[in-house]
């Protein structure tokens, strides 16, 4: 529906609600467009959808293999933590679903062959007798799964190296031999296929270009589906590079693993040798790397299963391409016109690169001028970024012709004529670009365009961040600072140059040695605690009276004669009142 609406050729408004008279005309368009077997592009997008429905990188892929494995081990770990045996018929029992626990969980041999079974329960009573089954049920809920999945590690590392000494294990697959084939075996598929592409891809380049150039050619081929056929072989090429990627990251981590394994496995012949009883603090943690070991083995066979599957299933979207052009009419088409490999196209412009004093408002990167080049974000998929607007063309770009900066964005060119047209004025070639992914809905996806259709992803995918087929790149701005002491400070605050300080000190401290604290308590403190109380500041009042009104008393006058004694040995004092009365004042 939106490959439908967002062509350009069919007059769609986004703009607006449809009408009735639209819709309909909507639904005729995409039952037309998907009855069409003959056309390349819907098998690009139905390659596209499947990718993205399907593809998980390896983190993702393992997290969810680890899910679904717990999720169908939970029913026997929640028989063993929820147990409550009391009769030594129902330990048994406990003992033998945790037998099965381990060998489930180990994936290391069928739970219903007795051999196994038996050399399991051998394991796992020289680690785990049945004597500390008690002391087990005792634990919680959480401390019981912790230690079956420790249990687990153990039986599962002596299993490996019972194996390896030639004492059982023989339900064991041999893991690294056979990863040791299966990876060359993929990257070898992978390989060629890529191959294929390489050499289809050229050829259905040099027949648009011929097109471009001689009108004659022109009227012979536009009948021809040929850009609907370059777009889904390059859509696929860019999807085994992928894959083939993974492959490659697989391959390494299997190489170091094997690595590890074998020396994990000749300390462990070390340190056991031929002794009767080792300290199990030594012997453990090794059988416990020996199992985190083999379970990586086992992740990478899953992901290299995964990947070529992938690979399989991708194939089926090549036959309409295949089956419009067979190698027979591929060849009638191509003569009298030179084909060129991506490899030759990037060879012969080695030697040319752009002029930057003829762009005075343009930023040009180099290679021996720009930090991390190999590791620029390019525009378009490392595309032309000329030709897929001009000409309809995907032509793989040369960095070393020089990589235009526009807008924070970088963008490379085939050849340095197209450089220098692109820079004249880049948002015109990249408006031209958007117009032609709108008539080739597929070119969205391949050549990276989400940002510029964002606005078509319905709200609730937006929102959830659930994959899709146009999802929009999420940015943000983020700034760092570089510390300027990268190194926690040393500075000791106790330090002291000065001896005179350091005497002081020490006097200090030699004084305080013959001090003592003492603490007495009263009777009047005895039992006492602080209180507190709050109260209510006196507010100011103040009256006022009706009239002013004042008196006048007389100011009383006494005086005492005698107080100084006399000749006599007794005081005579005499007192005299000389106040005036009141009616005389």
């Amino acid at each position: 529906v939106k490959a439908v609406v967002l062509d350009p050729r069919n007059d769609f408004n986004v703009d607006r609600i449809l009408t009735k008279q639209d819709v309909q005309s909507l639904i005729q368009l995409c039952v037309t467009r998907l009855l069409d077997t003959t056309n390349p592009s819907l098998d690009t997008i139905k390659m596209q959808v499947y990718f993205d429905m399907n593809y998980a990188n390896r983190a993702e892929l393992l997290k969810e293999q680890h899910r679904v494995l717990e999720g169908r081990l939970a029913p026997v770990v929640r028989d063993i933590t929820d147990s409550r045996p009391r009769v030594k018929e129902e330990m048994e029992n406990v003992y033998r679903t945790i037998v099965s626990y381990v060998l489930l969980s180990s994936g290391l041999g069928s739970p219903t062959d007795i051999e196994v079974v038996r050399e399991v329960t051998a394991a796992l009573q020289s680690v785990f007798p049945q004597t500390e089954l008690a002391t087990f049920i005792s634990l919680s809920k959480k401390n019981k799964e912790q230690q079956l999945k420790t249990l687990t590690m153990l039986v599962t590392g002596i299993r490996l190296y019972n194996k390896e000494r030639g004492k059982g294990g023989n339900s064991i697959d041999d893991l690294p031999a056979i990863l040791n084939e299966a990876i060359p075996s993929a990257t070898q598929a992978l390989d060629e296929a890529l191959n294929t592409c390489h050499t289809v891809a050229p050829c259905y380049t040099a027949l648009l270009e011929s097109m471009h150039e001689d009108r004659r050619r022109y009227r012979q081929l536009s009948s021809f589906k040929l850009k609907e056929a370059l777009f889904n072989v390059r859509q696929y090429e860019a999807f085994l590079c992928i894959l083939l990627s993974e492959v490659i990251t697989s391959a390494r981590e299997v190489e170091v693993m094997n690595m590890q394994f074998a020396e994990t496995m000749e300390q462990l012949k070390n340190t056991v040798q031929n002794k009767v009883s080792v300290g199990t603090t030594e012997v453990f943690p090794l059988f416990v790397a020996l199992s985190n070991l083999w379970t990586s083995f086992q992740d990478e066979i899953l992901l290299l299963s995964f990947l070529t599957n992938m690979t399989n299933n991708l194939q089926q979207f090549l036959e309409t391409q295949s089956q419009l052009f067979p190698e027979e009419v591929l060849t009638s088409l191509l003569e009298g016109v030179t084909v060129k490999s991506d490899e030759e196209r990037i060879r012969e412009t080695m030697e040319t690169r752009v002029n930057v004093s003829d762009f005075k408002n343009q930023e040009w990167l180099f290679p021996e001028t720009t930090a991390n080049f190999d590791q620029l974000l390019i525009q378009y998929h490392g595309f032309c970024a000329y030709a897929i607007g001009e000409k309809g063309l995907i032509l793989p770009g040369n960095p070393a012709i020089g990589i235009l900066k526009h807008k924070d964005r970088c963008y490379v060119f085939s050849s340095k004529e197209s450089a220098c047209i692109f820079a004249q004025n880049p948002d015109k070639f990249i408006q031209l670009n958007t117009e032609k992914a709108k008539e080739h809905a597929e070119l969205i996806q391949l050549l990276e365009l989400h940002h510029q259709f964002e606005y078509l992803a319905p709200y609730a995918q937006a929102r959830s961040g659930d994959e899709c087929l146009m999802k929009p790149i999420t940015k943000c701005d983020s700034s760092t600072q570089t510390d300027t002491h990268i190194l926690p400070p040393t500075i000791v605050t106790s330090y002291e140059w000065n001896e005179w300080e350091l005497r002081r000190k020490a006097i200090k401290l030699a004084n305080l040695r013959r001090k003592l604290t003492h603490a007495m308590q009263t009777d009047l403190s005895h039992m006492r605690r602080e209180s507190s109380t709050q109260v209510y500041l006196p507010k100011d009042v103040g009256t006022q009276t009706k009239r002013e009104n004042s008196s006048n008393v007389p100011r009383p006058q006494i005086f005492l004669e005698g107080l100084r004694g006399g000749p006599s040995p007794t005081t005579h004092m005499v007192k005299v009142d000389l106040t005036r009365a009141v009616d005389e004042t």
